[in-house]
């Protein structure tokens, strides 16, 4: 544990504790319910506020925060900025799928304000430099010299006494060099005889009382203030409630923004892991366009054909329809790392199509079968190597389905995402890949037949 500003910490008035859990086959319990079930007995401590969330070994965070995720706001105006983050605060902590809603903006910090009368600082002859170098002498820690040694160097710091730092009040007893007094002694001298020497003055100033011409008064303000880029920002972070998914969190976030109507100066952001979802989703759809056209100029450059490679690409639709299934079941969320697994059956189920078209074809254009007789023989003869082809698929996934021990939250919904995808895969595709593949070989005719285009009836024997 460690208290008071550091690399982690940026104001005095904050701390950090970092607990080592048993392992996990030990424990029986993840840490996100061992949080859960500490923060109503931790709740009732007066006097802090108490946030906790589990330590990732991978992150992708830039920043330090009290809870998982981070929302940054951020505006040109600071004012403007501390009036409206309360508010967005306030209505952040209203949203069901949210919990432990906490920010960085620490602006109720202790402010003592020194109010000079400056005509009463005139007339005593108190100028606003010798204020400001007595104050910075007490409290700015000026250094003052250097002492040299041999092997080292010592700085001299100049400051009063510590105990005369933690009160207000201390202020009273701090005087400030007049600067009328020298002025008057200095006008009246003046030599006696031309062969006389001039008289010096030894008087030392005057000596004002810091509390004669000013006054003190409380006050609050920022312990910090940061920034990102180069204006001031505030960030936002929570954490998830039992059961929520990431995606509607987001979502119900930005439509509490919205519902507050705030001006266009201040800029909203996600941070950190919730930013990297955002990017994940944003990219998922180009991910996957790219994958399925990558696999369909393969295929039809393999087959020499338009339309086969759509039919060995219909068998992919029953595996994502599998795996969300798999997901859902299970109560997990669509994460990266399920669409890492979903990419993945792009390339593990269509080899089921492959099997089966791959041998019709053949049957076809060498040995001069018909499309329902060619595709029915490479049903039967395909069968076995489809089988034992998806079951090694699936039984290398359950490991990671299955698995326990650390780490496995991050490998199960790969695994779970594989093993969905390919039961329904292997249900469906078994009867629908003939069908399509009639169909279309009997569009791929009827549009040959249109453009005036003869095709060659296979030759069927006598």
């Amino acid at each position: 544990s460690f208290i008071g500003i550091d690399g982690t910490n940026t104001t005095l008035n904050t701390g950090r504790i970092q607990i080592n859990l048993k392992p996990l086959a030990e424990r029986k319990i993840h840490a996100s319910d061992i949080i859960r079930r500490l923060q109503p007995a931790l709740a009732g401590v007066d006097g802090i506020s108490l946030f906790m969330q589990p330590v990732q070994d991978l992150t992708v965070e830039d920043r330090i925060s009290r809870t998982e995720f981070q929302y940054s706001l951020e505006d040109v105006d600071a004012k403007e900025l501390s009036y409206w983050v309360p508010r967005f605060m306030e209505k952040l902590s209203a949203i069901p799928v949210v919990r432990d809603v906490a920010s960085d903006q620490l602006n109720q910090g202790l402010l003592a304000s020194l109010v000079i009368d400056r005509d009463t600082a005139s007339r005593l002859g108190v100028l606003p430099s010798a204020l400001d170098n007595t104050l910075y002498d007490a409290f700015g820690q000026r250094q003052v010299s250097t002492i040299y040694t041999q092997l080292n160097q010592y700085r001299v710091v100049l400051e009063v006494d510590p105990q005369f730092q933690q009160n207000p009040d201390s202020l009273k007893d701090i005087y400030v060099a007049s600067n009328s007094a020298l002025q008057a002694y200095s006008g009246s001298t003046a030599n006696i005889t031309n062969n006389a020497q001039t008289s010096v003055s030894t008087t030392p100033n005057a000596q004002v009382p810091l509390s004669a011409f000013t006054r003190f008064e409380p006050g609050s303000t920022a312990l910090a203030l940061n920034h990102q880029g180069q204006f001031p920002a505030v960030t936002a972070s929570f954490n998830l409630a039992p059961g929520a998914a990431l995606g509607d969190a987001v979502k119900a976030i930005n439509q509490a923004k919205a519902e507050l109507n705030m001006p266009a100066s201040i800029q909203a952001t996600f941070e950190g892991t919730a930013a990297a979802f955002l990017n994940s989703l944003a990219n998922e759809p180009v991910l996957i366009l790219a994958a399925l056209i990558t696999v369909y100029i393969v295929l039809g450059v393999l087959y020499e054909s338009y339309i086969h490679p759509i039919t060995i690409l219909s068998t992919l639709p029953s595996a994502g329809v599998g795996a969300i299934l798999a997901l859902l079941l299970f109560k997990m969320e669509f994460s990266v790392i399920a669409l890492i697994g979903l990419i993945l059956l792009i390339g593990i189920v269509k080899k089921n199509a492959i099997m089966m078209i791959d041998f019709a074809l053949e049957a076809e254009r060498k040995e001069g079968k018909a499309p329902l007789d060619a595709i029915y023989e490479a049903c039967l003869l395909r069968f076995r190597p489809i089988m034992m082809t998806t079951m090694a698929a699936l039984l290398g996934a359950l490991p990671l389905a299955m698995g326990s021990g650390v780490g496995s939250e991050l490998r199960r919904p790969l695994g779970i995402t594989i093993v969905g995808g390919l039961l329904l895969s292997q249900l469906l595709t078994l009867y629908t890949t003939p069908v399509v593949y009639l169909a279309f070989d009997w569009l791929a005719r009827r549009f040959a037949l249109h453009i005036g285009n003869p095709v060659e009836e296979p030759a069927h024997g006598d």
